[in-house]
């Protein structure tokens, strides 16, 4: 008889349990899991749009706008490291954190690369401690985590957010948009625990948006402009962006 249940995370542990990734590798802290996302990083030439080197069109305009200006920023589900590079770029100390060592060991060749300074932390944002990830930060950008997370991981989600996000910060979020021409899962949360799958990750509305992040501040809350290949920025009409600010 297992009794493992005394605090807040035994009971969001428990919840991780109840899904697998859609490989059925084990259960889910964020996102997929590593060893999924593993996979879907070993082949670079995959025709992914976000494997190319562009930052989102939207972060390039918040900045471009002065909506945000350069300091501490934070990556959350970084990936190959295009926006981390990008706001380094431009002036950012950067920290970016992700699950995968593939995509880990991409975004700091890349930086190599380039002759940038960013710091590539492999690990759950959840579970790092307070010293790696050393905040407060003026910016974290999420382009992709957020939606891969099941329900009861928006609870770790703020409560990181409060604890890393200086006063007067910014989230700048970038997710599966619900909708007929929206991807992601559109389930009820109740039911995407029934089925126990994220079905490749879960869409939101403008209005479950602000209801989640209603403890922060809209900027600005809008469809994601689509990009043409050639374009040096990412862009896809499927996605929310979304600037928040901290009090």
């Amino acid at each position: 008889m297992d009794r493992t249940v005394r605090t807040v995370e035994d009971v969001l542990a428990l919840l991780d349990g109840l899904f697998v990734s859609e490989a059925g590798n084990g259960p889910l802290a964020a996102g997929d899991g590593r060893e999924f996302w593993d996979r879907f990083y070993a082949d670079r030439s995959r025709p992914v749009p976000f494997f190319p080197a562009q930052p989102d069109e939207s972060l390039a305009g918040y900045l471009d706008q002065g909506l945000v200006a350069p300091g501490r920023a934070l990556d959350l589900g970084c990936g190959a490291g295009r926006n981390a590079l990008y706001l380094a770029s431009r002036g950012f100390e950067v920290d970016a954190v992700d699950l995968s060592p593939v995509a880990i060991a991409w975004a700091r060749e890349r930086a190599a690369d380039a002759g940038a300074e960013a710091r590539f932390v492999c690990g759950d944002a959840f579970s790092l401690s307070a010293a790696e990830l050393s905040g407060p930060y003026d910016l974290v950008v999420d382009s992709g985590c957020f939606h891969h997370l099941p329900p009861h991981r928006r609870v770790s989600y703020l409560d990181l957010l409060d604890r890393v996000l200086a006063p007067g910060g910014h989230l700048a979020l970038t997710c599966f948009a619900a909708g007929e021409d929206g991807m992601g899962s559109e389930l009820a949360d109740a039911d995407l625990y029934r089925e126990r799958r994220l079905h490749g990750g879960l869409a939101y509305t403008p209005e479950s948006l602000r209801w989640i992040f209603s403890d922060l501040a809209e900027v600005e809350l809008r469809r994601m402009r689509d990009e043409p290949p050639e374009s040096p920025l990412f862009g896809a009409g499927f996605l929310w962006t979304a600037l928040f600010r901290t009090s």
